[in-house]
């Protein structure tokens, strides 16, 4: 349930291998990374069962939803499996919803033209009303995404009253994915507690460490 993530703008090579042989040493379902180290992440975990995962758009959201289509295509030519995008939070909150939903189905649209992906879309829940988070997901949802995710650290984290509105909104079938935030195993139960099926954290290896 856990995507191990290192998505700084100061990461190192090493310090992706280590993010990769520790993911494949705990069996973290993800190791997330920007896209310039999707191919060395895809090359370091080559035959085992974790997954690489590309960040889109990040951190703002605010590419057009062909940049982020072409950035969605060449993660995935590079290996990625997983691609998490941020949303367009400037459609949002102008309630140009046809524009949310073009902007997710640009990258969505990856499973089409190029082969089957699983597409989680940050909504900041942290930037948002009560009101514009049930949108948010609601349009996600609509878009054909796979997870409805928090944040993407920068401006707040995950909090449960967050994860159960995701959760009561999209349904028991559709993915939400908690971030930012979440450096203990305390933090990571009561999130999935909440409704989360997946944990985006920095500090993986140590929740699995704090495990009882």
């Amino acid at each position: 349930m856990i995507d191990s993530t290192n998505v700084k703008a100061t990461a190192t090579k090493s310090e992706i291998e280590k993010l990769c042989q520790d993911a494949i040493k705990y069996g973290f379902r993800c190791a997330v990374v920007n896209p310039i180290y999707v191919k060395f992440a895809a090359k370091l975990l080559k035959n085992s069962n974790v997954n690489v995962c590309s960040t889109i758009g990040f951190p703002f959201g605010i590419s057009v939803p062909e940049i982020k289509a072409l950035e969605a295509v060449r993660a995935v030519e590079d290996g990625a499996e997983e691609l998490d995008m941020v949303i367009n939070l400037s459609t949002l909150k102008s309630r140009d919803y046809d524009a949310v939903k073009q902007d997710i189905t640009a990258v969505v649209d990856t499973k089409r033209l190029i082969q089957e992906v699983i597409v989680k879309v940050i909504i900041e829940t942290a930037q948002l009303t009560r009101d514009e988070k049930v949108v948010a997901c609601k349009l996600v949802k609509e878009s054909g995404a796979d997870f409805v995710k928090t944040s993407t650290g920068l401006f707040g984290g995950a909090t449960v009253e967050d994860v159960k509105l995701m959760r009561q909104t999209v349904g028991k079938n559709m993915g939400v994915k908690a971030a930012g935030g979440i450096r203990t195993y305390a933090d990571a139960v009561v999130m999935i507690e909440a409704g989360a099926n997946r944990i985006g954290t920095s500090t993986a290896a140590t929740i699995i460490k704090d495990a009882p």
